[in-house]
């Protein structure tokens, strides 16, 4: 009875309660498709369960339960996310082979997130019962929260970038609090970081530093296979995040560059033509700018013959980032841009409800939410609060790293600040590599490891508030047993 009340498993349970609460029972919720789910359903053979729903019926307005099986392959997207997809599919086919019930993968990513919990509550407790339930109650306000969970019951691979973030720092804690970290664990924290990194393309620099602080559990144990086990699976890791990036398909890095540079550069720039003339491209691409990739009134079409050789031949990602090396004013307005969208966990313009349900097209579900509503409407939106609160949690976590001489604590450390490093890269790449279209969704990585980091601060402030404590206690049966002495 004694382990059922203990802090992982009270946050377990708990949030095995909220998620049913909030996923499994009526009414369904789930995030409407914006048009996304398409790539992931060509490639696991899955198509839209009514074929002749209206367009807006079917995208942003509504969320979807029930989905058809197709064939697989119809075109191809590289994602992790398509293991998953794929697992889900198989489980659902055999549950019931006549249509595809998306809450096969929420519950799939229900498990992954509770498996997190538990690893995150019961390795990083410093052997106190107070920072164990602070941890448990942070996790459950924080990540069981309905803008999170709702991405489960859906084909958006923000669910994966979450979950395994989560899983990742989780098995990195569990190394760093065993005497003989196994092998088992090093191999699943280095699948954990796999699965981020290849989720999606922004992630691929997480999977390069995740896999450079694997290169610190070598020292973790002093076998010569363990170490050629650690080097190896980072190696790997690096390697394949350089190849995710690389092998991106040529039409996804073609929209990329689109929307970058006209719905980023030339989007509201005081001087168009002097920046198609720096990035060397042609003076009369300037009718495109402040346009999207999607928009169809756009005076020159983003897929026409003529776009290979004056805009997609000539320009890169690398010259984007120079262009904003060479002009910080504009690169910080850009990011004064983002800061005031990246408050919001969940997408509000894609309704969480069924159609059947009778509720208003892009109705949202408001049921468990008051950590996202709190930081939509309270957090401040402003780059100047990002940079201070970056600014005090890297003071303290390099005041901690002094202090603290043990190799253990100070990896511990590094992992901390490596949230945060995750997170800068995290607001950064949406400005490089997609403009600002849509910009507060692909700021969701950096939203969870803003929020890890205020987890990792509210914990570290109830450690400081217990040890206080214990001490000023000892202190006290101290002078009491001199007093009766």
């Amino acid at each position: 009875m004694r382990k059922m009340i203990r802090a992982e498993w009270f946050a377990v349970l708990a949030g095995l309660s909220i998620l049913v609460y909030s996923l499994f029972t009526e009414p369904f919720i789930g995030v409407a498709d914006n048009g996304d789910f398409l790539r992931v359903m060509g490639t696991v053979g899955l198509n839209y369960g009514l074929p002749d729903e209206s367009y807006e019926d079917r995208f942003f307005g509504y969320a979807h339960r029930y989905f058809s099986y197709d064939r697989f392959f119809q075109g191809f997207y590289p994602s992790t996310q398509i293991i998953l997809v794929a697992a889900a599919r198989l489980i659902g086919s055999v549950r019931d082979p006549s249509s595809f019930d998306i809450r096969v993968l929420g519950a799939l990513f229900s498990v992954l997130l509770l498996a997190a919990t538990y690893i995150i509550v019961r390795y990083n407790t410093y052997k106190s019962s107070a920072v164990g339930v602070a941890l448990a109650i942070c996790m459950l306000f924080v990540f069981f929260d309905i803008g999170y969970a709702a991405y489960f019951n859906s084909l958006f691979g923000e669910p994966v970038s979450f979950v395994f973030l989560l899983l990742s720092a989780g098995f990195g804690l569990c190394l760093l609090n065993r005497e003989k970290p196994s092998r088992t664990i090093i191999w699943l924290y280095f699948v954990s970081v796999f699965f981020l990194a290849c989720s999606k393309i922004q992630n691929a620099p997480a999977g390069i530093l995740f896999a450079a602080l694997g290169l610190r559990f070598m020292t973790l144990r002093h076998e010569p296979n363990w170490r050629r086990l650690t080097i190896g699976l980072s190696a790997s890791i690096a390697v394949v995040s350089v190849v995710m990036y690389a092998a991106a398909p040529k039409g996804l890095k073609n929209i990329n560059l689109y929307q970058t540079v006209f719905y980023g550069i030339l989007h509201g720039s005081p001087d168009i033509d002097g920046d198609l003339k720096e990035l060397g491209l042609p003076s009369h691409l300037s009718v495109l700018a402040g346009t999207n990739y999607f928009q169809t009134d756009t005076a020159i079409k983003q897929d026409a013959p003529s776009m290979k050789p004056d805009f997609y031949d000539r320009v890169s990602h690398r010259d984007i980032l120079l262009f904003y090396v060479k002009h910080p004013s504009r690169l910080i307005d850009k990011m004064e841009f983002a800061a005031s969208n990246s408050m919001s966990i969940r997408p509000y313009y894609l309704g969480n409800y069924l159609k059947q349900e009778n509720k208003p097209s892009g109705a949202m579900a408001y049921g468990y939410s008051v950590w996202s509503e709190f930081k939509h409407t309270q957090m401040p939106r402003s780059l100047l609060f990002i940079s201070a609160f970056y600014a005090i949690y890297y003071a303290v976590a390099i005041f901690e790293y002094i202090r603290r001489r043990d190799r253990i604590s100070r990896i511990r450390t590094e992992l901390m600040m490596l949230i945060g490093l995750v997170g800068a890269i995290g607001f950064l790449m949406p400005i490089l590599g997609d403009g600002q279209a849509d910009i507060g969704k692909h700021l969701f990585l950096f939203n969870v490891c803003f929020d890890m980091m205020l987890v990792v601060s509210v914990i570290w402030l109830v450690y400081q508030l217990a040890h206080w404590s214990a001490r000023a206690s000892g202190r006290a049966g101290g002078d009491a047993r001199a007093v009766r002495s």
